[in-house]
């Protein structure tokens, strides 16, 4: 059986740096962190008390109060990604057949806040009153539905759940569906909206986020030796993944072509990653033997770079195992260290922001590196792409995300030639 060829022809993202694709990517090259005080709560008796929030959203501008009130925030933001990567995709949806488009849709929590918001509601001396859209509103599965019950898309419809590596994971089974004649397009992406109390309390327990409430800005700082942990993010990001022939007949604009995916696991421990990056390794060889490449044809590598002491010593290891002397020549960045980690949804920003690299030839870089030298175990000789973007040529771009669990999953995007 001969594949399908799988194209990009549309995008959307809110993020801490712009509730607009465009205005993220803006922030992306002239590395504006998104990280804050937190808004959203009363941190003030937390470990952390910041993090990179969306800011100025209102659903009402985007939905009526009604279907509004059916949503918790993170489907909220799933709906306002998919609308923008409809529009961007140019398509005249009353030609298309809906029941060849589906939506895979990831979350890593789901509907975290309205949970605690139900939760926090209940009386015990009162008995059980529960909204009847709390079920609805908390499931990680749910943001696919209202996605796909908006535009009618009948195809394949549900949602990927592996931690922080959920939504490449939605972008890999997207692209499979495609090239193997299942679908036409679908809408794959992710979201998340953890920033509630239960979230940073439960992070902050695990001491898994960055306690830099001094200064926020500068707080997530991958591969440099002072990282003390990640910085929570929200949000979400969409991408229209179409069969080539299809984008084509319909003149669709391309931004670039799916290469290849690659999953794993660390089989390793419940949230570390594997000292020397097994995983890490093995998923993107899976990634550049599926997209039939070979290690030097990648020019850009968007890591998984949470700023955590281990996983960024382990995915560079696995860098220089994998791509060896090539590693060298390679633009490598954190993105998280502006948009911070949007957990289930980090996959699809970064995603987004690779095939941006590959359009436009710029390297978004790693913002707040401030100290390195004693850090020996981070081989400093790599081109971080450190605080500053970068103009080259990028044929190719392979995009990183990892899980707790030990879920990995790749992608590889690059320049779309006929």
């Amino acid at each position: 059986m001969e594949l399908k060829r799988v194209v990009v022809t549309g995008l959307g993202a809110i993020t801490p740096l712009g509730n607009t694709l465009p205005e993220t990517w803006a922030g992306l090259v002239r590395g504006v962190s998104g990280a804050g005080p937190i808004t959203l709560f009363d941190a003030a008796r937390f470990k952390t008390r910041f993090a990179c929030e969306v800011k100025g959203f209102d659903p009402l501008q985007y939905m009526d109060r009604k279907d509004a009130r059916k949503c918790d925030r993170y489907t909220h933001f799933a709906l306002v990604a998919a609308s923008e990567a409809v529009v961007d995709a140019g398509f005249e949806l009353e030609k298309e057949d809906k029941d060849r488009i589906g939506v895979i849709f990831a979350a890593g929590i789901g509907g975290i806040r309205s949970f605690e918001e139900e939760v926090r509601g209940y009386n015990e001396e009162l008995g059980p009153k529960f909204n009847p859209f709390f079920i609805p509103k908390i499931i990680a599965d749910i943001a696919a539905g209202h996605i796909s019950m908006k535009y009618g898309f009948r195809g394949p419809n549900f949602a990927t759940v592996s931690a922080c590596a959920s939504s490449t994971n939605a972008i890999a089974d997207a692209f499979n569906y495609i090239r193997l004649g299942k679908a036409n397009a679908i809408l794959a992406g992710g979201a998340e909206a953890a920033i509630a109390t239960v979230g940073v309390g439960g992070f902050n327990a695990m001491n898994a986020l960055s306690t830099r409430n001094d200064s926020p800005e500068t707080a997530s700082r991958p591969f440099s030796a002072s990282r003390d942990g990640f910085v929570m993010g929200e949000g979400s990001a969409c991408l229209v993944l179409e069969e080539l022939e299809h984008a084509l007949a319909r003149g669709a604009k391309i931004y670039a072509e799916v290469a290849g995916s690659g999953l794993s696991a660390d089989a390793y421990h419940l949230t570390a990653s594997h000292p020397d990056g097994l995983g890490a390794k093995l998923v993107m060889r899976n990634a550049l033997e599926d997209a039939g490449m070979a290690y030097d044809e990648i020019d850009y590598i968007n890591v998984h770079g949470t700023s955590t002491p281990v996983g960024d010593i382990s995915e560079t290891r696995a860098i220089l195992d994998v791509f060896g002397e090539h590693a060298y020549h390679l633009n490598i960045s954190a993105t998280k260290s502006m948009t911070g980690h949007l957990l289930g949804a980090a996959g699809a920003i970064e995603a987004a922001t690779s095939i941006l690299a590959v359009k436009n030839n710029i390297i978004p870089p790693t913002i707040n590196h401030v100290d390195g030298d004693e850090d020996t175990e981070i081989d400093y000789k790599l081109n971080f792409t450190f605080n500053t973007a970068q103009r080259r040529e990028v044929r190719a771009a392979l995009s990183n995300t990892f899980g707790f669990g030990g879920h990995n999953a790749s992608v590889i995007v690059r320049k779309f030639e006929n």
